[in-house]
């Protein structure tokens, strides 16, 4: 059952094209945003369609495939795991950011 401890499976659409970050020693991350859509009728049984935003991070070998195949708009499945981290800004505000690291990434049709 650890599998399926902290698992997130999403199919949906590039809303940019992923930002490629390099580090000193040479390694490299991935990071876009992903829309995922969802509808479903409402008390007067009008359809209510709905657009989340995730953020997700790639790391290690599948940033050479970000990198080089996958542009915005493009429709693609990710597994990974839900992380959540703080940051402090300049004017000293707490920030809180949920990501998906991307274990892995499978591209769909075309744009």
């Amino acid at each position: 059952m650890n599998t399926l401890r902290n698992k997130v499976q999403l199919i949906g659409r590039l809303g940019q094209d992923p930002e490629i970050i390099t580090f000193d020693d040479g390694t490299k991350m991935a990071k876009f945003s992903m829309a995922t859509d969802d509808s479903y009728k409402d008390k007067k049984g009008d359809k209510v369609e709905r657009t989340y935003w995730h953020n997700i991070v790639v790391k290690n070998g599948l940033v050479k495939v970000v990198e080089s195949y996958v542009n915005k708009g493009q429709e693609i499945i990710i597994e990974g795991k839900l992380t959540s981290r703080s940051y402090e800004t300049k004017e000293g505000e707490k920030r809180y950011v949920t990501e998906i690291i991307c274990n892995e990434l499978l591209m769909l049709g075309n744009k």
